[in-house]
Protein backbone atom coordinates (compact mmCIF):
# COMPACT_ATOMS: atom_id res chain seq x y z
CA UNK A 1 0.00 0.00 0.00
CA UNK A 2 2.74 2.33 0.63
CA UNK A 3 4.38 1.74 -2.35
CA UNK A 4 1.60 2.69 -3.94
CA UNK A 5 1.22 5.71 -2.73
CA UNK A 6 4.91 6.73 -3.23
CA UNK A 7 4.14 6.08 -6.65
CA UNK A 8 0.99 8.41 -7.13
CA UNK A 9 3.08 10.92 -5.42
CA UNK A 10 5.92 10.85 -7.28
CA UNK A 11 3.93 10.10 -10.56
CA UNK A 12 1.64 13.30 -9.37
CA UNK A 13 4.92 15.28 -8.92
CA UNK A 14 6.96 14.25 -12.43
CA UNK A 15 3.51 15.10 -14.25
CA UNK A 16 4.09 18.88 -12.76
CA UNK A 17 7.15 19.35 -13.48
CA UNK A 18 6.91 18.22 -16.87
CA UNK A 19 3.79 20.28 -17.20
CA UNK A 20 6.14 23.66 -15.97
CA UNK A 21 8.76 22.69 -18.42
CA UNK A 22 6.17 22.62 -20.99
CA UNK A 23 4.58 26.00 -20.45
CA UNK A 24 8.16 26.97 -20.55
CA UNK A 25 9.15 25.52 -23.88
CA UNK A 26 5.98 27.58 -24.96
CA UNK A 27 6.92 30.59 -23.89
CA UNK A 28 10.36 30.32 -24.93
CA UNK A 29 8.79 30.31 -28.55
CA UNK A 30 6.10 32.28 -27.86
CA UNK A 31 7.65 36.02 -26.34
CA UNK A 32 9.65 37.88 -29.09
CA UNK A 33 12.52 39.82 -26.81
CA UNK A 34 15.06 37.72 -26.06
CA UNK A 35 14.53 38.67 -21.99
CA UNK A 36 11.35 37.70 -21.67
CA UNK A 37 12.78 34.29 -23.44
CA UNK A 38 15.02 34.33 -20.86
CA UNK A 39 12.81 34.77 -18.33
CA UNK A 40 10.52 32.18 -18.98
CA UNK A 41 13.30 29.23 -19.61
CA UNK A 42 14.99 30.70 -16.45
CA UNK A 43 11.87 30.24 -14.41
CA UNK A 44 10.34 27.33 -15.96
CA UNK A 45 13.90 25.47 -15.85
CA UNK A 46 14.21 26.07 -12.31
CA UNK A 47 10.37 25.00 -10.78
CA UNK A 48 9.71 22.38 -13.48
CA UNK A 49 13.59 20.29 -12.25
CA UNK A 50 12.52 21.24 -9.20
CA UNK A 51 9.29 19.23 -9.16
CA UNK A 52 10.68 16.35 -11.46
CA UNK A 53 13.53 15.62 -8.74
CA UNK A 54 11.41 15.74 -6.31
CA UNK A 55 9.24 13.07 -7.78
CA UNK A 56 12.67 11.34 -8.10
CA UNK A 57 13.03 11.82 -4.22
CA UNK A 58 9.93 10.06 -3.50
CA UNK A 59 11.02 6.96 -5.44
CA UNK A 60 14.22 6.78 -4.42
CA UNK A 61 15.17 3.43 -2.88
CA UNK A 62 18.00 4.31 -0.62
CA UNK A 63 19.52 7.58 1.45
CA UNK A 64 22.46 8.03 -0.77
CA UNK A 65 20.63 8.65 -4.02
CA UNK A 66 17.98 11.70 -1.83
CA UNK A 67 21.09 13.20 -0.95
CA UNK A 68 23.04 12.93 -4.10
CA UNK A 69 19.44 14.50 -5.66
CA UNK A 70 19.24 17.18 -3.19
CA UNK A 71 22.87 18.18 -4.11
CA UNK A 72 21.77 18.19 -7.61
CA UNK A 73 18.83 20.83 -6.59
CA UNK A 74 20.82 22.43 -4.73
CA UNK A 75 23.60 23.14 -7.62
CA UNK A 76 20.45 23.86 -10.26
CA UNK A 77 18.88 26.63 -8.30
CA UNK A 78 22.57 28.02 -7.42
CA UNK A 79 23.41 27.81 -10.87
CA UNK A 80 20.46 28.44 -13.43
CA UNK A 81 19.60 32.16 -11.65
CA UNK A 82 23.67 33.08 -11.42
CA UNK A 83 23.98 32.07 -15.56
CA UNK A 84 20.43 33.71 -16.49
CA UNK A 85 21.38 36.82 -15.15
CA UNK A 86 25.06 36.56 -16.50
CA UNK A 87 23.48 36.48 -20.04
CA UNK A 88 20.89 39.10 -19.57
CA UNK A 89 23.49 41.42 -18.37
CA UNK A 90 25.51 40.38 -21.53
CA UNK A 91 21.90 41.09 -23.51
CA UNK A 92 21.62 44.35 -22.25
CA UNK A 93 25.61 45.78 -22.58
CA UNK A 94 25.98 44.72 -25.66
CA UNK A 95 21.93 45.34 -27.56
CA UNK A 96 22.19 48.96 -28.98
CA UNK A 97 18.57 49.86 -29.10
CA UNK A 98 18.51 49.02 -24.97
CA UNK A 99 17.11 52.37 -24.26
CA UNK A 100 16.64 51.92 -20.44
CA UNK A 101 19.97 51.51 -19.38
CA UNK A 102 20.54 54.35 -16.22
CA UNK A 103 22.75 57.21 -17.73
CA UNK A 104 26.29 57.21 -17.10
CA UNK A 105 27.78 58.97 -13.58
CA UNK A 106 29.73 62.03 -15.01
CA UNK A 107 30.86 63.55 -11.14
CA UNK A 108 30.10 63.06 -7.59
CA UNK A 109 26.12 63.51 -6.58
CA UNK A 110 25.96 66.94 -5.41
CA UNK A 111 28.21 68.95 -7.21
CA UNK A 112 26.60 70.98 -9.50
CA UNK A 113 28.79 72.05 -12.91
Amino acid sequence: MLDWIRFAVSSALMAAGLMILLTAVIGVFKFDYVLNRMHAAAMGDTLGLLFCMLALITGAPDGWLVLKLLLIIVFLWLSSPVSSHLIARLEVTVNPVWHQLPPPETGREGSEA
